[in-house]
């Protein structure tokens, strides 16, 4: 029996256009009706999450910022939160690449720097709370926990970059989110360890829970559930950590999978 399901957004529950898949309402609901907690599990902003399940809100689980944040039916649960003195560091790290434009993920906003148009774009897709602030260097001021520090690589270099940030170790978890995307958080702040802090909180087991994901920063997740998934259209490392393989987001694997394994 699933009594839990989770499922990552851009290259999983949404098409290529980032475009919801049709009947995504009902089938949330068939599985409230059933005592199935359904939850979003994304490296977007919790204030995007619930603007995307906007009918949901009372009722889902979201899994926000790669796993840092996750609120059940409107009450924080969990969050794993960033140290002042690392996130500095992060961003000097930072700094020293023009084609990286940043932003530090709070709990109440978004806080950034730069005025790059395409980064701002990118910026609104995934991020509906958020602040410009003159240095992100100084946030002394700023009456906010922080996430993650999430970078926007306009070279589409994210898995190059990554191995500048290699030396954090130890200390913090770097994640690539997407080509253009690299995400910086605590030590052990990933999707599949927030997956284990949520069986723990809702009494649910592995052998309960059902995942989808397509991308890197999916790959824990695909360790932490007996009914794990990756999409048609996931990396090769990810298929590999997976169980079982969804059809790809274009033709709604999710949904589909939902429908033959859990609410036939």
């Amino acid at each position: 029996m699933v009594r839990l399901i989770l499922t990552d957004m851009d290259g999983t529950l949404l098409d290529r256009h980032f475009r919801m898949p049709e009947g995504v309402d009902e089938t949330i609901s068939q599985l409230a009706d059933r005592g199935v907690v359904f939850g979003a599990a994304s490296g977007r902003q919790y204030y995007s999450l619930i603007k995307s399940f906007e009918k949901h809100v009372n009722e889902m689980l979201f899994v926000a910022e790669n796993g840092t944040y996750v609120v059940y039916k409107k009450e924080e649960i969990f969050s794993n939160t960033l140290r002042r003195d690392y996130l500095n560091d992060v961003l000097k790290v930072a700094q020293q690449f023009p084609s990286l434009h940043v932003l530090v993920s709070g709990k109440k906003k978004a806080y950034y720097q730069s005025t790059n148009e395409v980064f701002l774009r990118e910026l609104d897709k995934y991020y509906k709370e958020v602040q410009k602030v003159d240095n992100l260097l100084d946030l002394s001021g700023v009456d906010d926990e922080f996430l993650k520090v999430a970078m926007y690589d306009l070279d589409h270099g994210a898995e190059e970059k990554y191995h500048s940030f290699e030396h954090f170790r130890g200390q913090l978890q770097v994640a690539v989110s997407a080509d253009c995307w690299l995400d910086v958080m605590n030590l052990g702040a990933t999707k599949g360890a927030a997956v284990k802090h949520i069986q723990d909180a809702l009494g649910i087991s592995f052998e309960e829970t059902m995942v989808f994901g397509d991308y890197m920063n999916d790959l824990e997740m695909m360790s932490s559930a007996y009914h794990s998934y990756a999409m048609e259209n996931a990396l090769d490392e990810v298929k590999k950590a997976a169980r079982f393989i969804a059809p790809s987001n274009d033709k709604h694997g999710v949904l589909v999978t939902i429908k033959e394994k859990v609410l036939k």
